[in-house]
């Protein structure tokens, strides 16, 4: 059973992108300060704190990952829970679940929170392909910590895009208005060995290009459905949208 001193820390390079562990206090203070833009300003899923920075209880046992652009600058990042530790879903999130559903709590089940990219970022080209990058980081640490399942809250137009990319995400509960926001947020679980499974048949070098990591596939030919993946996320992303800025920021909570 991993213990957060033995999750295996993931660390690998696309392009000029790097997606890594976050050891440093510096580092850690630099993505709660990026959630707090995210989840307090800009969603208003959480409270905001004078000290600008979006930082909770399960901090103290979770594994931050994080993504640097070329000047090593934080561009993303995203949070893990092993289950030998409290989930959000099974206290914050727990009003998400319908009475009597059962939280897989085994070896191969991880919780994912606090996945964003930098609120700043206006270029929507390079904002689609960190995400998709932050994805591909999220898949790593699942295949490097042999964890299968991972549970997650999204809006529902966000679990469409992750659907829409070909990732095998059922949800697990209706479409709860949580609170202080009120956003309409939906349970669900991810199942990283299904995709593993299918996606090479469905989507080869999609597959190809999220299982490799040691920069021999470029993302700019790592086509979906013989597309650019970039394109497809981004289509599916318009399709989605509507006006408001907070609608348009693509998080999980």
């Amino acid at each position: 059973m991993l213990t957060v001193n033995e999750s295996r820390p993931i660390e690998f390079q696309e392009e000029e992108l790097v997606v890594r562990t976050l050891y440093r206090e510096q580092e850690l203070q630099s993505s709660y300060m990026l959630r707090h833009q995210v989840f307090a300003h800009r969603l208003q899923w959480v409270a905001k704190r004078a000290d600008g920075m979006d930082v909770d209880e399960y901090d103290t046992f979770a594994t931050s990952v994080g993504l640097f652009d070329q000047e090593r600058a934080l561009r993303g990042v995203f949070r893990m829970v092993a289950s030998p530790y409290p989930f959000m879903l099974e206290k914050e999130f727990r009003p998400c679940l319908l009475e009597g559903c059962e939280i897989r709590k085994a070896d191969d089940t991880a919780e994912i929170t606090r996945l964003a990219l930098d609120p700043t970022l206006s270029d929507k080209g390079l904002s689609s392909r960190l995400m998709l990058v932050l994805i591909k980081g999220v898949y790593q640490w699942a295949r490097q910590n042999d964890v299968r399942y991972m549970y997650m809250v999204v809006e529902r137009r966000f679990l469409r895009v992750l659907r829409g990319i070909g990732l095998c995400c059922e949800a697990i509960s209706p479409a709860v208005s949580l609170p202080p926001a009120g956003a309409l947020s939906i349970a669900a679980i991810l199942d990283w060995q299904k995709f593993h499974d299918t996606a090479p048949l469905k989507q080869p070098l999609f597959a190809k290009w999220m299982n490799t990591v040691d920069g021999s596939v470029s993302f700019e030919k790592s086509r979906f459905f013989e597309r650019d993946p970039r394109e497809r996320f981004d289509a599916s992303v318009r399709h989605r949208q509507s006006s408001s800025t907070a609608e348009k920021t693509l998080a999980v909570a």
